[in-house]
């Protein structure tokens, strides 16, 4: 999930129904009988590692068998029916046809586990009171649970039903979503769905999520340069949708004079700290900044675009690493709205302004793979944004003297969900259990499944103006949000289903 608070002004006049008593009792029943027990479910289903691997599936890699096995024994204790499609996990209440759908995931993102103080497959309440830590609690483990947990209540409450509440699990949204597009064409979703992978108040409109890809060629050092001081190495990054936390340089002959330059320049910056270590005439240095969900670029401090503006104060010799600096500073620079990236810079009123993010730069044998994450909303085409994006990258080539390889470019579409017939009252639950008034819709940077579903409203888990820490190195609902997010789930579903 991406997300960037945009909130609609004075687009909507959405009058507010009450919700029933039956919910707000369910709501809190559900957190008096099984608080301890939800928190206890989360730290089983965080142990499992389940990223994904290239060459397995859901049914051959031992972390997603493991993870699948603890759902369904977690269903079995909830009185819960649970189906096992693979890629796709269907887990309800009730047998009616017309159903409610809740659409989560029960993949995640890769985590560094040298940057957590203990194993982000290891829920952890001690380190910091007050938060559940670990690799999955915000997104999207930490919803699954709540879902299930709000669906025990109401099996609980007895109260009847018209709609069956049907938890779908889908174990790669965060890597392939053509396995859910093939399950989708024989399977009937819900007319009525709602995803717990986003923020509050209701989700209405997700930009796209989009790349910029290319290699910068194997380049040697011209022989003239030779013992000149050289940037050897310049990378970054972990993975292709979190801003990156630490990004590395190495530079030879390097005298005293430039390693002191770089020294003073660096305490200049904002947010960033940097450790030099030299070996001899070799220096090399660690930025370390903040990771951030790359949907929302604005909450992190890239360590590679920082780096990038470190190394600025020299001119180094022509090279693979020094050309992949300049393009860094040349063609992103600090912003994070392709200021500087030619012309395709631009903004939606409501979806706000196409956000960049370079996420990933890895030096290797053949060049420097660079990946550039975008997130970007209506009012450009594909084909408008590929032309604008070609021309800015062959003016720089041109000033360079350099051919980029393996340019490949992704434009996703953006999604904005109009008449959704149960906006008011997911509104209406957020307003009660909050005292927020008149809530109204927002738009997210993120990307979720509810694009594949219709009228599919995104809800939570993360409240708005909040820092969403899904991908990144620091993981974490609080304890209050995921008793609060039991309330509004439990009443939103008895409210959607009755």
């Amino acid at each position: 999930m991406k997300r960037l608070t945009l909130l609609f002004i004075g687009l909507f006049s959405l009058p507010c129904i009450a919700i029933g008593t039956q919910s707000d009792e369910v709501a809190h029943y559900a957190v008096e009988h099984y608080a301890d027990e939800m928190v206890a479910s989360l730290a089983t289903l965080v142990q499992f590692n389940t990223v994904a691997v290239d060459g397995q599936t859901p049914d051959s890699n031992p972390e997603f068998i493991g993870f699948k096995r603890e759902l369904r024994s977690l269903s079995d204790k909830l009185g819960l029916d649970y189906v096992d499609h693979g890629y796709v996990i269907l887990i309800g209440l009730g047998q009616q046809d017309d159903k409610v759908g809740v659409i989560t995931h029960g993949d995640v993102q890769p985590a560094n586990p040298a940057l957590w103080q203990q194993s982000p497959y290891q829920l952890d309440m001690t380190s910091q009171p007050g938060k559940l830590i670990g690799r999955g609690t915000e997104d999207d483990k930490g919803p699954i649970v709540t879902a299930m947990y709000a669906m025990k209540s109401i099996k609980d409450s007895q109260i009847k039903l018209n709609k069956r509440i049907e938890l779908m699990v889908y174990m790669a949204e965060e890597s392939n979503w053509e396995p859910l597009k093939a399950f989708l064409k024989t399977y009937t979703p819900a007319n009525i769905n709602i995803t717990i992978d986003a923020e509050y108040p209701v989700v209405t409109a997700e930009k796209g999520w989009s790349k910029i890809e290319f290699v910068i060629p194997s380049v040697d050092v011209e022989a003239a340069n030779k013992g000149a001081a050289t940037l050897k190495r310049f990378s970054g990054g972990y993975f292709g949708s979190q801003v990156p936390q630490q990004a590395q340089a190495e530079i030879s002959f390097a005298d005293k004079g430039l390693i002191q330059q770089l020294k003073v320049a660096s305490k200049t910056q904002s947010g960033m700290t940097y450790r030099f270590e030299q070996n001899g005439s070799t220096v090399v240095i660690y930025a370390d900044g903040k990771a951030a969900h790359s949907s929302t670029p604005e909450d992190g401090v890239n360590a590679v675009t920082h780096l990038a503006q470190l190394l600025a104060i020299h001119q180094w010799p022509k090279n693979t690493a020094s050309l992949t600096q300049q393009f860094i500073h040349e063609m992103i620079g600090m912003g994070i709205y392709a200021e500087k990236f030619g012309d395709i810079a631009y903004k939606d009123d409501f979806m706000g302004p196409m956000s960049l993010a370079p996420t990933i730069v890895k030096a290797g044998k053949q060049g420097t793979q660079v990946m550039i994450n975008l997130r970007r909303p209506i009012g450009k085409t594909p084909e408008r944004l590929d032309s604008q994006t070609y021309e800015a990258l062959e003016r720089w080539q041109e000033k360079h003297q350099v051919r980029l390889a393996k340019i490949e470019t992704y434009w996703g579409k953006p999604m904005v969900m109009q008449d959704a017939p149960h906006l008011n009252t997911l509104l209406d639950v957020y307003s009660h259990f909050t005292g927020v008034k008149n809530p109204q819709p927002v738009a997210i940077g993120g990307s979720t499944n509810s694009k594949l579903f219709p009228n599919a409203l995104s809800f939570g888990p993360a409240m708005p103006g909040v820092e969403y820490t899904g991908h990144t190195e620091n993981e974490f609902i609080t304890y209050e949000q995921f008793m609060l997010n039991l309330k509004m789930y439990s009443a939103a579903f008895i409210e959607l289903a009755k």
